[in-house]
């Protein structure tokens, strides 16, 4: 089992940006020294919590600063670009990282996102939009010559080659045939998840889930695959949690309850969960209450992965096992104060976690 990143980013709304982005970059540069193995940075407009406008620069900034680490978009919300856009930008910063990239997309989720740009998620355009955007920009990576695309959304005309001068369509991606494609699902038995077992995309569960949860994610990668004469692997299921790591279970369980976790969590993931109705994708048991829904629970149901080293291994081992494996777990960044405990939760999983669940294999 791989482990890495996903920087939302969460930054508290009073954070100086510039401050916050400081953060970001430390922690990138971080988790390469420590061996992480990749790091997804998301992206929204309307987000004070949430507040990387363009990951592709982020990620173009940092990848001078770092070696080995792989960076994603985590993810470039389609419907929300023109894909001609994308093609381009995406194809540029595949040669900037020479192999160190990977292009997460999706359809967005916040209302204040979808106002913004005019889109009715109630209908669905969101995810017409996106199938639609992918579409144009793997046509416009592997096309050869003139093409003429008329969709619902977008119309475009590939130029005519004009060698002579010359003037033609020249970009196309440094990894071949292009970066891999990942795709994030929240909501249980998750269209887009289906996708991605039908396209062979990299599939990413949200962090919310509880295992029994989770397993429908899979079900639905495993459908998509089976639709499409396609063997689903494991190896490329990301899962994404909340993970911190202490000294002891007590000073883990404290900081965490009087932390930016539980901050970020009653101020902003809760709140925004239950305006869109989805706050039961938090509960191991359908029939609980939404007020019982706390910090608290979150810890004391292993949601959040949150205790000393020998404790978070076991906990990992469980929710591994819990679903049958899965290649990559995605730890979620944190901007905490004081900000060594970060740094120190950080390196306590890397040097003393991550090595014990080396051997794990998904079948």
């Amino acid at each position: 089992m791989k482990y890495g990143l996903f920087m939302m980013p969460l930054h508290p709304p009073e954070r100086d940006k510039l401050e916050g982005y400081r953060r970001d970059i430390e922690t990138l540069v971080l988790a390469d020294r420590l061996g992480y193995s990749e790091a997804w940075i998301g992206e929204h407009f309307t987000i004070p919590w949430e507040n990387i406008t363009a990951p592709d620069l982020l990620i173009a900034n940092v990848l001078p600063r770092t070696e080995r680490i792989v960076l994603g978009t985590g993810v470039v919300l389609l419907p929300m670009h023109d894909p001609r856009e994308v093609a381009m930008r995406i194809v540029f910063l595949d040669h900037l990282a020479e192999g160190r990239f990977y292009f997460g997309i999706g359809s967005g989720g916040a209302p204040t996102d979808f106002e913004l740009w005019e889109i009715d998620h109630h209908a669905g355009e969101h995810r017409r939009r996106t199938r639609e955007a992918i579409d144009i920009i793997l046509r416009i990576w592997q096309e050869d010559g003139q093409f003429e695309y008329r969709g619902q959304f977008w119309h475009l005309r590939m130029p005519r080659p004009r060698p002579d001068i010359p003037l033609y369509h020249h970009m196309r991606p440094y990894q071949r045939p292009h970066p891999p494609i990942a795709v994030a699902g929240l909501h249980r038995w998750s269209e887009t998840l289906a996708l991605a077992g039908e396209r062979g995309w990299i599939p990413m569960s949200i962090n919310y889930l509880p295992p029994h949860q989770l397993l429908t994610h899979w079900e639905a990668v495993e459908a998509g695959a089976q639709r499409a004469g396609r063997v689903a692997d494991r190896r490329q299921w990301r899962i994404a949690r909340e993970i911190y790591v202490a000294e002891t279970d007590a000073r883990a369980r404290r900081e965490v309850l009087e932390g930016p976790m539980r901050r970020a969590f009653e101020q902003y993931m809760r709140n925004i969960l239950a305006s869109l109705g989805s706050l039961d994708l938090y509960k191991v048991d359908p029939e609980m209450p939404d007020e019982a829904v706390t910090a608290e629970y979150l810890v004391d149901n292993d949601i959040w992965i949150v205790g000393a080293p020998d404790t978070v291994t076991e906990k990992l081992r469980r929710l591994y096992e819990a679903v049958g494996g899965f290649g990559t777990i995605l730890q979620i960044a944190y901007d905490w104060d004081p900000w060594e405990r970060w740094i120190n939760c950080m390196e306590l999983l890397a040097k003393e976690v991550m090595p014990n669940l080396a051997g794990l294999e998904p079948g």
